[in-house]
């Protein structure tokens, strides 16, 4: 876009032609526009008093008619002075106890002065809590610090010293109470033959908090051999063939009671399939690869010590230490120490020879 100079010399060299009245509406409206975004200034002060907007001749000015009625004024005001006349006096009183919103106000409260209803400016947490702070211990103001606190991590140990209290009262008072909740174990029976397990973090919020894992035997469900079968086969990997326990678990919701759900609504499903007699899977065979039996080893029979062994083995050491014995008393015992003190100042030891070697240049 051209400057604002620019225009002006390209309009000179247009003419007084295209200036004047016979000009385009394009142009005019163009040239309407202000040269400096800058607002105008005035003379007169903003704060003044604003001016009454001059009267143009012809036009009539409507006033008020109590203005220009003086007889219609008087005849008002005695009609209310009348009316005023005729009020009961209990009523105005009730009116006025009751003020403007209709309210009754309160009368025991004995609040003669505006000093009654002020709050003192010492309290600053009453002074900014108004009037939810009345009627509460006040603490004081603040106390100045002058760097004598203790540091972040002296007030961390603090926190951390006010955490295990906490849970020692809790320990204390509280945990014995949960005895009253104990209920005898009962073994599960054949109503029950679904083992659910949970996890939780103590309160701690956790990915894998919100798994659900179910076990459960086909031969617990009252199934036939057949459907039996099929189930094994249905549940695939999941199902282990050392305990004859199908484990299944999932996670995929938000909740454990979601999960817990599509548990229950997977295993009536695969008991439902088990049951279907249109095809009994009688031709598939059971393909058990995914199980790895863990190897156990056994304690050696011959190893284990019988009283018999125990025996033999006593008799033994003791002729050991019997034989022993004779050797030492008749000096037939090969003592390592007394044979390295005799026969050590008759070995000769050859003296070290020096050998001279040639220096390299």
């Amino acid at each position: 876009m051209a400057s604002a100079t620019r225009r002006l010399l390209l309009q000179s060299r247009r003419g007084p032609s295209s200036i004047g009245p016979r000009s385009t509406s394009k142009c005019a409206s163009q040239w309407q526009r202000p040269f400096s975004t800058t607002p105008s200034r005035s003379a007169r002060d903003p704060y003044d008093e604003p001016r009454e907007p001059e009267r143009k001749p012809g036009k009539p000015v409507l006033e008020s008619t109590w203005a220009n009625t003086p007889d219609k004024a008087a005849a008002q005001l005695q009609k209310l002075a009348a009316d005023l006349k005729e009020l009961n006096e209990d009523s105005v009183q009730d009116a006025a106890r009751r003020g403007r919103n209709g309210r009754e106000v309160a009368t025991e409260y004995e609040l003669d002065n505006d000093e009654d209803l002020e709050i003192s400016e010492d309290d600053r947490r009453a002074t900014q809590n108004g009037f939810w702070a009345e009627g509460e211990e006040s603490m004081g103001p603040d106390e100045d610090y002058y760097g004598d606190d203790i540091t972040s991590h002296g007030h961390g140990e603090l926190q951390s010293h006010r955490y295990l209290r906490e849970y020692a009262r809790l320990i204390a008072w509280e945990l014995p109470l949960l005895s009253q909740l104990a209920r005898p174990f009962e073994p599960p029976t054949a109503a029950t033959p679904f083992r659910f397990r949970y996890t939780s973090y103590l309160g701690e919020s956790h990915p894998a908090a919100n798994k659900v894992v179910v076990e459960f035997s086909p031969s617990d469900l009252g199934l036939s051999a057949t459907q039996r079968s099929k189930l094994i086969k249905l549940a695939g990997p999941r199902y282990n063939p050392s305990s004859d326990l199908i484990k299944l678990s999932t996670e995929q919701f938000d909740t454990q009671t979601q999960n817990k759900r599509f548990l229950g609504e997977t295993i009536q499903s695969l008991i439902r399939e088990a049951k279907d007699a249109k095809d009994t899977f009688e031709d598939v065979p059971f393909d058990f690869r995914h199980h790895k039996p863990k190897v156990r080893h056994e304690f050696p029979k011959e190893w284990i010590l019988t009283p018999e062994r125990k025996q033999y083995l006593a008799e033994k050491r003791a002729r050991a230490a019997e034989l022993e014995d004779q050797k030492r008393g008749n000096g037939e015992l090969v003592d390592g120490k007394t044979v390295i003190e005799t026969s050590l100042p008759f070995i000769q030891q050859a003296e070290p020879v020096l050998i001279e070697t040639p220096r390299r240049k």
